[in-house]
């Protein structure tokens, strides 16, 4: 292939590549995370390759070869191959063995952040013979970046288990290598190809040479792996379905259980109330419905909550909860496992600000301690204890505040729409 076509091919390899990372970026209600990153380094790779096709750059052949799109195009690919991306290029920190912070770089995040993956372009030549220490100084094999992916990986739990790590190669992997791989518990994804022993001989210097004399003085034989990347042993697809293993307790806090019995995620939001906060919920329930959401996800689990959250929500309850209300509640803590307050140390070295208090500490760090899912509408504490370097596994949605005794003062929808279509 000429310079000039293998230009057009790369530039039109861009382009669909472009379309291709947009539309994974948009898959996700608010977007995947990492999207605009990618969509920006294919922007400026195609950037690239337009200025040499006008001319404005002069590059040589090899050069197109090895552009960044062979990795660009394995990260679209992996991506558009797995189930809830919630990431692409998402930088994760961790402690090494000398507990020094280092940082890796996951080019997808998937199946709700339970699996990473590692794509990866290099011809299985160039993987092999890095690993066989032939490579450039500073090369880091495969193997060595997968010690990385699992220290890593253990320091960062989704819902108490450790991300799935699958490294997917789009140019194939060595036989041995991917071997060693499974061993430490990676997955292969891609091309698997023969590696095969030959013996040749080598000079004084311990070089190979053509020197192929069978004379007492010719150079030793050496072994020496080569990579058949015609001979593939086998094919490995990206598994259809990946089982992880899913937290089965949650921990509500005060938040979910109010939302759970309020009147309305119960079908009372047909109502403009005096109060601007609950109109503005009453508009949320008619648009998502959140308690379909709540029993989705409670459905087949155990049910916690610790003693804090329960009697303060039974304070609550007395003060402002509607009959209706105070029945569901009884009927809702009837299921609930109600334990002592028992907040983990990490919880416990948070330090308080505006948006952490000792009661949401309690609450959270019990449900950290049991090794739960806490259910919660409270995501500025989630993210203020993120940002103090706590991150607890959570499920956050929308609140509902508890709205029976509010409804004689409020006006039905129905009302104001006559009233409107009346003029």
């Amino acid at each position: 292939m000429s310079v000039q076509a293998m230009l057009c091919e790369r530039i039109a390899v861009a382009k669909d590549l472009m379309k291709r990372a947009e539309s994974i970026s948009k898959s996700r209600a608010g977007g995947v995370e990492g999207g605009a990153k990618l969509c920006s380094k294919l922007k400026a790779e195609l950037k690239f390759l337009q200025k040499v096709d006008a001319g404005k750059v002069a590059i040589k052949e090899s050069h197109l070869q090895s552009t960044n799109l062979t990795h660009l195009r394995a990260i679209v690919e992996s991506a558009e191959s797995l189930e809830e991306v919630i990431s692409i290029l998402h930088v994760f920190s961790y402690e090494d063995q000398l507990g020094e912070k280092q940082t890796l770089v996951v080019d997808v995040v998937a199946n709700g952040g339970h699996t990473w993956v590692k794509a990866i372009g290099r011809k299985a030549e160039a993987l092999h013979n890095i690993w066989l220490g032939r490579g450039q100084y500073g090369d880091k094999s495969i193997i060595e970046q997968a010690e990385d992916f699992l220290k890593a990986s253990h320091q960062q739990t989704v819902q108490y288990s450790n991300p799935h790590i699958i490294f997917a190669f789009y140019n194939g992997v060595s036989s041995p290598m991917a071997d060693k791989l499974k061993e430490m518990g990676i997955s292969v994804r891609g091309d698997i190809v023969a590696v095969n022993s030959t013996f040749e001989h080598s000079n004084e210097d311990g070089y190979l040479s053509a020197n192929e004399s069978d004379d007492e003085d010719s150079p030793e034989l050496l072994q020496v792996s080569r990579v058949d990347r015609e001979n593939v042993v086998a094919t490995v697809a990206f598994p259809t379905e990946i089982k992880v293993d899913v937290c089965n307790r949650v921990n509500l806090d005060i938040t979910s259980l109010i939302t759970y019995v309020s009147a309305l995620s119960h079908g009372g939001c047909s109502l403009i109330f005096k109060e601007k906060v609950l109109t503005e919920q009453a508009a949320q329930e008619r648009r998502d419905k959140v308690l379909p959401q709540l029993e989705e996800f409670m459905k087949g689990k155990e049910l916690f909550a610790c003693e804090s959250a329960v009697n303060d929500f039974q304070s609550i309850l007395e003060t402002l909860g509607g009959r209706g209300e105070r029945d569901r509640a009884a009927v809702l803590i009837d299921k609930i496992n109600v334990v002592p307050d028992q907040p983990s140390e990490r919880a416990l070295r948070l330090a308080s600000s505006s948006k952490i208090n000792s009661r949401s500490i309690i609450i959270f760090g019990t449900g950290d301690h049991l090794k739960a899912i806490t259910m919660t509408a409270n995501s500025g504490f989630v993210r203020a204890a993120a940002n103090q370097g706590v991150k607890f596994s959570v499920f956050i949605h929308q609140p509902r505040a508890l709205t029976e005794s509010k409804e004689p003062t409020a006006t039905p929808l129905l009302k104001i729409n006559s009233s409107n279509n009346g003029f």
